[in-house]
């Protein structure tokens, strides 16, 4: 399989090639540095993401409080990880980085709050 994957570790943004099967990478071109040639084959083999997302809160004139994760989570459990969050509803106040939710869908990663809301 072959995958076009733009780098984003730095403003470059190389095209890079990756060709390979599962974790098993065969060829990776087009990368200007070491650092775009780990990004692109840990890109391929397992991609991972920050997420980024809302949650419900009450006692407080805001409606939302934004979120995120404090590690990257795999991309396959996205989608997972966001249902859990549409469930959610945070009672006012919350500080900032208050763990919202712990380890969410196994991934050793917890959402927290990005801002505070006072009560």
């Amino acid at each position: 399989m072959k995958k076009e994957i733009i780098c984003t570790v730095c403003p470059r943004g190389c095209h890079i090639l990756v060709e390979g099967k599962g974790d098993s990478i065969t060829s990776v071109e087009g990368y200007a540095c070491k650092r775009g040639l780990e990004y692109a084959s840990a890109e391929f083999a397992h991609p991972v993401r920050i997420l980024t997302t809302t949650v419900k809160v009450e006692g407080t004139q805001e409606s939302l409080l934004p979120v995120r994760s404090t590690k990257p989570i795999p991309k396959e459990k996205l989608f997972d990880c966001m249902n859990v969050i549409r469930t959610a509803v945070v009672n006012a106040p919350v500080n900032r980085y208050d763990v919202i939710i712990a380890d969410i869908c196994g991934t050793g990663a917890d959402i927290v709050a990005t801002k505070t809301l006072e009560g």
